[in-house]
C-alpha cells in the first residue's frame, strides 16, 4: 500500500522557499498538503477578523499554485489532535513534516501532535523557516543566550558572513504532490466567520527602500516602511529571501530591523515566560493605576495628545501603526497613564495585521522598561517633543484626527509634567523598596 507524508502549513503560507515543504517533497512520498484553523486560537477571535481573511486568501493563492499539478490544499478546522486522529483513519500516513514555532501554545501543540503520531508509528519531523538563526545557533561564548541586542547583533552578523545562507526551491518540485482526488476546503463563511473589507496594504521591497530606510523610516508621514511585517507574521514572504537581498546593500539598518526579530524570537523560546510576565521580575512590582475609562481614551485615540491618537486611530482603522508611533503610544500607555502593558499587548494583538507574540511583547517591555534590553525606566517620551521631530508640519496627524482643531477634540488626558513625576515616583519605589 502507497505510503503518505503530510506537510502542515502553518506560518508558512507560500510554494516558494518553504523549507519544510522541501524536504517533503524531496522525500519518497506523495505529499498531501493540509491547513488547520486551530480552534484554540480561532475560537477566541471576533467574526469579521481580517487577520482570517488574510489567511484565506493566502491558502487560495497556494491552492492557485498546486492547481498545475491537480492537487488542493485541505482545509481543516479543529483542535490539531483531532484532524490528525481523522487523516490518520483516512490516510496510510508515514511521516507529517511542517515548519518550527517558537511560540509557547505552539511548543506545547506540537508536543501533543508528535506523541499521538508517535502512537501511531508515524515520523513527525519539523525544520527551520521563520528565522535564518534560531534556539541556540548565536549563543555567548559561555553558551548563555543573549539577552542584550547590539552584541548578539554583531555575532549574528559575523555568523551570517561566514555560513550564507540556503534556499530550498521547493516550488520546483510541485509534482510530487498528491492529486488522486479533492481534498475538503472549508471557508470562512462555512465556520461562522465573515470576510473582512480590511486587507494590509501591498508591501515595498526593493533597493531604494533599503537604502533610503535608515534617513526615512521615523517619520510617519512619508509611510516609507515596507510593510513586510504581515507577510513576516504569516510566512507569505521568504525571511532568507529578504535577508539575503538586505545584506546585498551597503546600508545595513533594514537588515538590522529584520535581526531585531530574530532576537526576540530567541529571547521567547529561551524565556518564555516573558509572553505574561516582566524579563526583569523587580518590575512586577510595580503598581500600575489600571484606571479602565483612560485605557479605554487610549484604546480609541482620544487622550488629547494628538500624535498618540494618530497612532491609535491608524491601527484601528487599518490594522497597522507606523513603528516610530507604536513606541509613543506603548510608552505613554505605561508610563503616562501608568496603565500595565500587558493590557497594550493584549490590545495590539487583537488589532494589528503583523501581531507576532515575540516581537509585540519585547518591544512592549522595552517601552515599560522591564524586558531584556530595556530602555532606562526614566526614559519618559515626550508626546510634543516627538510630534515636533517626527510630524512637524502634522502631516500624518491631520490625516488620521479630522477634527484637530475643532472643540470637539478632547483636551489632554494627563498633563504631561505631573505624568512624568508620577511614573518616576512609582517606578522608583518599585524598584528600590524600603
Amino acid at each position: 500500500m502507497e505510503k503518505f507524508t503530510i506537510f502542515w502549513f502553518r506560518r508558512d503560507l507560500r510554494i516558494h522557499d518553504n523549507r519544510g515543504l522541501y524536504e517533503a517533497l524531496n522525500g519518497s512520498n506523495r505529499v498531501i498538503p493540509i491547513f488547520i484553523y486551530d480552534t484554540e486560537i480561532t475560537d477566541k477571535l471576533k467574526k469579521e477578523d481580517p487577520r482570517l481573511t488574510f489567511i484565506e486568501n493566502a491558502l487560495g493563492g497556494i491552492n492557485n499554485a498546486m492547481k498545475r499539478n491537480r492537487c488542493t490544499t485541505g482545509i481543516y478546522r479543529g483542535t490539531p489532535k483531532a484532524i490528525f486522529k481523522k487523516l490518520i483513519r483516512e490516510f496510510p500516513i508515514e511521516n507529517v513534516i511542517a515548519n518550527h514555532d517558537y511560540e509557547p501554545y505552539a511548543l506545547q501543540r506540537d508536543k501533543e501532535i508528535k506523541n499521538l503520531l508517535k502512537e501511531e508509528g508515524i515520523h513527525f519531523t519539523t525544520f527551520k523557516d521563520q528565522v535564518v538563526f534560531e534556539k541556540n545557533e548565536v549563543i555567548k561564548d559561555d553558551g548563555k543566550p543573549y539577552v542584550v541586542y547590539t552584541p548578539y547583533s554583531r555575532k549574528w552578523i559575523a555568523k551570517f558572513e561566514a555560513e550564507g545562507i540556503e534556499h530550498y526551491p521547493s516550488e520546483d518540485h510541485l509534482d510530487q504532490l498528491y492529486n488522486e482526488r479533492p481534498l475538503p476546503r472549508i471557508s470562512l463563511e462555512e465556520m461562522g466567520f465573515k470576510k473582512s473589507e480590511l486587507v494590509p496594504k501591498e508591501f515595498r521591497f526593493d533597493a531604494d527602500l533599503i537604502d533610503q530606510y535608515e534617513e526615512t523610516r521615523n517619520f510617519p508621514a512619508t509611510d516609507n516602511t515596507s510593510r513586510l511585517g504581515v507577510h513576516l507574521r504569516f510566512g507569505t514572504q521568504s525571511v532568507r529571501q529578504l535577508i539575503a537581498k538586505s545584506a546585498e546593500r551597503e546600508n545595513p539598518t533594514f537588515l538590522k530591523e529584520l535581526i531585531w526579530r530574530e532576537f526576540f524570537m530567541q529571547i521567547l523560546w529561551h524565556f518564555p515566560h516573558v509572553k505574561d510576565q516582566c524579563f526583569k521580575k523587580q518590575y512586577d512590582r510595580i503598581e500600575y493605576r489600571n484606571d479602565i475609562e483612560e485605557f479605554e481614551k487610549w484604546c480609541k485615540g482620544e487622550t488629547g495628545y494628538p500624535l498618540v491618537d494618530a497612532g491609535m486611530r491608524q491601527m484601528n482603522a487599518t490594522g497597522f501603526m507606523h513603528n516610530r508611533v507604536r513606541m509613543l503610544v506603548a510608552s505613554f500607555l505605561c508610563k503616562h497613564l501608568l496603565i500595565d502593558w500587558r493590557w497594550g499587548e493584549a490590545y495590539f494583538a487583537e488589532k494589528l495585521f503583523d501581531y507576532e507574540m515575540a516581537s509585540n511583547v519585547g518591544n512592549w517591555q522595552w517601552a515599560a522598561g522591564c524586558g531584556v534590553d530595556a530602555a532606562p525606566y526614566f526614559r519618559i517620551f515626550n508626546p510634543y517633543e516627538q510630534i515636533k521631530k517626527f510630524d512637524k508640519k502634522l502631516l500624518y496627524t491631520n490625516q488620521w484626527i479630522e477634527d484637530l482643531e475643532e472643540p470637539s477634540y478632547p483636551d489632554p488626558i494627563v498633563e504631561h509634567k505631573m505624568a512624568r513625576e508620577r511614573c518616576l515616583k512609582e517606578y522608583k519605589a518599585a524598584l528600590n523598596p524600603s
